[in-house]
């Protein structure tokens, strides 16, 4: 009986590690259905990447702030792996910050989003992902 039982801890510690694994570190539920990330740019700036639900579409923001206003930056949003959005913002205010947010296309299945800024005078890269 004993043996039947610590077998039967070894298995489920075995499957449950592995799924433990699967979901990144650092994208959080932060209330509600709203998944989020965030991570650094290569330099002090760093990014946040936030989508959502938002009346059968799904809302997704990216931020870039590096604490220095003025900086020109290019970005681009893929959705799914096409360009759905692209452009260029400058750092503003006390933050040295810029955002950009859009309303995409729920798909079928699960929505994949990447992000990507780059700083046009360092070459500084910000890049993030995020599924919902």
């Amino acid at each position: 009986m004993k043996t039947r039982t610590a077998l039967a801890a070894l298995t489920l510690s075995v499957v449950a590690l592995p799924l433990a694994a699967v979901a990144p570190a650092s994208a959080s539920h932060g209330g509600g259905d709203a998944v989020r990330t965030h991570g650094g740019c290569g330099g002090p700036a760093v990014w946040k990447l936030k989508a959502k639900p938002d009346d059968g579409r799904i809302q997704v923001e990216a931020e870039v702030d590096s604490n220095r206003a003025g900086q020109v930056w290019d970005w681009t949003l893929k959705h799914n792996g096409s360009v759905s959005a692209k452009g260029s913002n400058t750092t503003r205010g006390a933050s040295g910050s810029f955002s950009v947010e859009r309303r995409m296309a729920d798909l079928a299945g699960t929505d994949h989003f990447t992000f990507r800024a780059q700083r046009r005078a360092s070459g500084d890269v910000c890049r993030g992902t995020i599924s919902l």
